[in-house]
């Protein structure tokens, strides 16, 4: 059975596909009101979410299904020490699809790896939020009208922000795509995003600390939160946490049809009074989150029983006698799995197949 756990287990076909069916969804309610009818969503959420949660019950909800699960590892069997694998495991006797927010990286991959049912990453750590992607190019696509030919800035936290890797990764598939990366040198992009997707790749990099430099640029602002909950050292976080604070004067260099994107929630970020200017497409941005989660679900439940699981760098992976060093990666907490690496082809080094972490000698 099929998971989503990388954007890139998608081909470009699939996302237009799902786009597609995302919009049918948004013009013809009525017609997805019993799709689901007598299936049942879980959601096991390890680590604390509001939008994406509540957007994945609402989607099942209005496509006819039924939900369960739990919003916080503290309420599950979790907290006496059970595994992820076991934990689906279980799970997927109770529900025909789940849907997995973790704190560490490359669980959701533990999951399918373990699952009857298909397993949907809601965001793992600082990894990824496929999902998330997915509500981001429904939301560029119809605010823009395509997914080609577009200036795209990044600001805030780069480093661990798992949304900023996945649409990174995504857009590394379309044409004519300039990413400006806009953030403090403590939380620049990861050097495994840049190798993994934008190496190799046709798209253009500007880096910068400066988001007035950028602005006149820019078709698509994408501002993100500093995390508080990613940071070791909360003095570190302190220090870092009002680095970009977007407000109505930034915009006077913007484009006129420049869209600011956010994935939610916002702290100090972004000013309440850009809200009511017509660049401000993130409530917009939140609302398509439920479409497009609606529109994967129906992919996911109707793929063919069999069908291969495309799990990406894992299905090319090696086991090796090494463990990954990354603090917050799976095989930190899960004792039993294998310790699998990958190498990319231009690199002389392994990476963890669970968090993409480069291999420590």
């Amino acid at each position: 059975m099929k998971s989503l756990i990388n954007i890139m287990d998608l081909s470009v076909a699939e996302i237009d596909e799902l786009i597609s069916v995302a919009n049918d969804i948004i013009k013809n309610p009525l017609k997805y009101r019993e799709a689901c009818k007598y299936k049942t969503l879980a959601t096991l959420f390890f680590e604390p979410s509001t939008r994406t949660r509540l957007s994945f019950e609402s989607a099942m909800i209005e496509l006819g299904g039924s939900v369960l699960g739990f919003s916080e590892a503290s309420s599950s069997s979790a907290a006496k020490g059970e595994s992820v694998g076991d934990t689906v495991k279980v799970v997927g006797g109770y529900a025909d699809i789940i849907a997995m927010r973790h704190p560490k990286e490359g669980a959701p991959l533990v999951a399918s790896l373990k699952s009857d049912v298909p397993i949907i990453n809601a965001g793992d750590g600082g990894h990824f939020h496929p999902t998330q992607t997915l509500t981001d190019l429904l939301t560029i696509k119809s605010e823009k009208g395509s997914l080609d030919n577009l200036t795209i800035g990044f600001c805030g936290d780069l480093k661990y922000g798992r949304t900023v890797h996945s649409l990174i990764a995504a857009m590394s598939r379309y044409k004519n795509i300039n990413l400006v990366l806009i953030s403090p040198k403590e939380l620049m992009l990861p050097d495994y995003v840049k190798e993994e997707y934008i190496k190799g790749s046709e798209m253009s990099v500007y880096e910068t600390a400066s988001l007035e430099e950028a602005m006149p640029k820019l078709d698509v602002l994408y501002m993100t939160r500093i995390q508080r909950e990613r940071f070791k050292n909360l003095d570190d976080y302190e220090r870092l946490k009002d680095s970009y604070i977007l407000t109505l004067d930034k915009l006077n260099s913007a484009k006129e049809d420049m869209i600011i994107l956010h994935p939610l929630p916002r702290v100090n970020e972004i000013s309440t009074a850009v809200d009511e200017d017509k660049r401000a497409a993130y409530f917009r941005q939140a609302r398509n989150g439920k479409f497009i989660r609606m529109a994967l679900i129906l992919k996911l439940l109707n793929e063919k029983e069999g069908s291969p699981k495309v799990l990406q760098n894992y299905n090319n992976a090696v086991i090796l006698d090494k463990a990954c060093k990354n603090h917050n990666c799976i095989t930190t907490t899960e004792q039993e799995i294998k310790n699998a690496f990958y190498k990319n082809a231009d690199e002389d080094f392994y990476r963890c197949a669970y968090c993409d972490n480069k291999l420590e000698d």
